[in-house]
């Protein structure tokens, strides 16, 4: 369960890595348009210009100005959201860490019980052939 929901939380963060350079490639794209717009409109203006062009200009770079500062916003809560499903990996890896730990203890108390019950066996024979050895023994002395 633990490594199901590390994998849910590393594709959930590269979805959002995804969508952050989706979103940061359309702020290029936008503010590329827009400095290619304005050298366009310079160059131009040179040459000849109405007002009533220039308002439209204006107008249009006050849009496509907008549409930076949105893109902006759209940018930072994505960058915001990376960092959320980063810090969800995080904790699930955190999690499988802790349980791998327990687990690891879990073992090494699972095989010192086994050692003491073989150790506690072995005594046991042990003691079983010292008693049986006695028995042995007196019973040998005492057909004597």
């Amino acid at each position: 369960m633990a490594l199901a929901k590390r994998e849910q939380a590393l594709s959930e963060m590269q979805k959002q890595r995804q969508a952050h350079v989706f979103a940061n490639n359309q702020m290029s794209q936008l503010q590329q348009y827009a400095n290619e717009t304005e050298k366009r409109w310079t160059t131009n203006a040179q040459i000849s210009t109405t007002p009533e062009l220039l308002h439209h200009h204006y107008q249009f770079m006050g849009r496509l100005q907008h549409a930076i500062l949105l893109q902006q916003s759209v940018l930072a809560a994505s960058e915001e959201r990376v960092k959320a499903a980063q810090q969800q990996l995080l904790q699930a890896e955190f999690r499988i860490a802790s349980l791998k730990q327990v687990l690891v203890k879990r073992q090494a108390d699972v095989g010192k019980l086994m050692q003491r019950r073989d150790q506690k066996q072995m005594d046991e024979f042990a003691s079983m052939q010292i008693l049986r050895l006695a028995r042995e023994k007196l019973e040998h002395d005492h057909e004597r």
